[in-house]
């Protein structure tokens, strides 16, 4: 029993020599997004920001294995799919924002779970539902448009 326990001792304190996850890179800030209002704003980078935007805070826990490697993945990945803070880059869109806050599927429960301040109360999420529909447009809105374009197009055509 003391064997298994010095042997897991150790073995923790081995997986913090590894490099990967202590970077804490926060790249400059390029672009945002024209926000229709700073409370949208405000509720995004309190449930979002931390992985979709240049402008992660890094908790204490994020320097410690293997948690670190979890943390840094979450916000590497985030930033790739989804990042306010290089607006205008690739393809980075809003309008997949409103749908996934409106199915719950983000932000993420374990990041509510460590992160109190990111659960928002039902008439928070709301708001920041319609504050990212009304700052990115949602599939919805575009749908809609260019329905509306091919209806133009074709009284214009008779």
């Amino acid at each position: 029993m003391l064997v298994g326990l010095v042997v897991v001792f150790l073995s923790g304190i081995a997986i913090q020599l590894i490099p990967y996850g202590r970077t804490h890179n926060n790249p400059p800030v390029i672009a945002e997004p024209k926000w229709d209002s700073p409370k949208t704003r405000e509720l995004f980078f309190r449930a979002c920001g931390d992985c979709h935007s240049n402008e992660t805070v890094w908790p204490w826990y994020s320097n410690i294995a293997p948690v670190s490697w979890l943390i840094q993945r979450d916000v590497d990945e985030g930033r790739a799919v989804f990042n306010v803070s290089e607006w205008g880059r690739g393809e980075n869109e809003g309008d997949d924002a409103v749908e996934t806050v409106q199915e719950g599927s983000m932000p993420p429960l374990m990041y509510t779970i460590m992160h109190p301040s990111a659960r928002l109360s039902i008439m928070e999420r709301q708001m920041l539902i319609q504050g990212l529909a009304a700052t990115f447009g949602s599939e919805d809105e575009e749908g809609d448009e260019s329905e509306q374009e091919d209806e133009h197009d074709e009284e214009n055509d008779d």
